[in-house]
C-alpha cells in the first residue's frame, strides 16, 4: 500500500496542500527538525529578508531529505513557524518556486508567533517524510 492523499468531496482542494493523508503499515518515517536561513556555517542567510531565510530553510529541508534518499515529493507533513509580522505571499513565493508543479503536496500547518528562538529568524520549517 502506497501513501494515500485525501481532499475529499465537500472540502476545498488546494495543489499546495492536502486535507489529510493515510500512510502505509510499517511505513519508515524521517521527522525533520525545524529549518531556519543559517547556513553550514551558522550564519543567518538574508537577515531581515523573509524569502531568502525562507530559500536558505527550504535548502536546509532538502539536505536532510537528499541525505535519508528522499525528496519533496516524500514529504507528507509540513509546519511553518513565521514571526507574526512578515509577508506571508513572498515566503509562499519562495515554497512555490522549490514545490513547482508537483502534485500530492503535504499536510500543512502554519503559526505565526511574535518571535522565534533568534530574534533574527523570520521563519522555520519543520517536517515529516515517508521514506521510499
Amino acid at each position: 500500500m502506497s501513501v494515500q492523499h485525501l481532499n475529499p468531496d465537500g472540502m476545498y482542494k488546494s495543489p499546495v496542500f492536502s486535507q489529510g493523508i493515510i500512510l502505509p503499515a510499517g511505513a519508515r518515517i524521517l521527522l525533520i527538525g525545524g529549518q531556519n536561513g543559517v547556513n553550514a556555517q551558522g550564519e543567518i542567510v538574508g537577515k531581515g529578508d523573509v524569502v531568502k531565510q525562507t530559500e536558505q530553510a527550504l535548502a536546509n529541508l532538502q539536505k536532510v531529505l537528499d541525505a535519508a534518499g528522499a525528496g519533496l515529493q516524500d514529504l507528507v507533513k509540513v509546519t511553518i513557524i513565521m514571526q507574526q509580522d512578515i509577508d506571508l505571499n513572498a515566503a509562499f513565493g519562495a515554497w512555490m518556486a522549490v514545490w513547482g508543479q508537483r502534485t500530492n503536496p503535504p499536510t500543512v500547518t502554519g503559526f505565526r508567533v511574535p518571535a522565534l528562538a533568534n530574534p533574527d529568524f523570520l521563519i522555520e520549517i519543520e517536517a515529516q517524510a515517508v521514506l521510499p
